[in-house]
């Protein structure tokens, strides 16, 4: 039984974490899992991840949109696809939920317009499950342990306004959600979502 699920929220809230324990606890399972990040996990979505997050180079909004957009896409049809043809479970490290709420914040592209254009650019490929894990942002930015991204760069100010979003647009991200709340200690985390992720088992049953 093949599924996508993603893990989402703003960065510090331990997605690295729980995303490595829920292939574990998918595994124990008996699922065949392939663990993918957002943008990223292929060769283009590599060098998009160095223009869109690891540089300081100064681009439009519906720019960067796009660019994010165009990653995903490749992931989709050349590694995710794929995989769930083959059975397997995909987790991702975010998806299109967060392109809409990092993109719509502070800019001049509607959520609405962003869900549109991704919907496109995923052929209709929505998670099965998404996990919304949940923090205030000053909180989550006192956990990061590496220098800040480009969107990170952009302040509290703006990072509040990203944990605000998400919150209200996680309805939209299409199959099963949850939200987590991620201030709890890294174990009852995982206690959480796994009990999120064994109630959605039983309904695919």
């Amino acid at each position: 039984m093949s599924f996508l699920v993603s893990l989402d929220g703003i960065d510090g809230v331990g997605k690295s974490t729980q995303i490595q324990r829920l292939d574990e606890y998918l595994q124990s399972l008996g699922y065949s899992t392939l663990c993918v990040r957002d943008p990223g996990s292929t060769p283009i979505g590599a060098r998009l991840r160095e223009i869109l997050l690891d540089s300081d180079m100064q681009l439009h909004r519906r720019t960067e949109a796009m660019l994010f957009m165009a990653s995903r896409c490749e992931m989709i049809e050349t590694t995710i696809r794929p995989a769930l043809a083959s059975g397997k479970v995909v987790i991702s490290d975010r998806f299109l939920l967060a392109n809409v709420v990092y993109q719509s914040v502070g800019g001049d592209v509607p959520a609405e317009r962003l869900w549109e254009m991704g919907r496109w650019a995923n052929n209709g490929l929505c998670p099965d499950l998404t996990i919304l894990m949940d923090m205030p942002a000053e909180d989550a930015l006192k956990r990061l342990d590496r220098a800040v991204d480009r969107m990170e760069a952009r302040g509290l100010q703006y990072m509040q306004a990203v944990r605000e979003r998400f919150l209200k647009q996680i309805q939209n991200a299409g199959g099963e959600t949850c939200v987590v709340d991620a201030r709890a200690s890294i174990d009852d985390v995982t206690r959480e979502i796994q009990k999120h992720v064994a109630e959605f088992l039983v309904k695919l049953r």
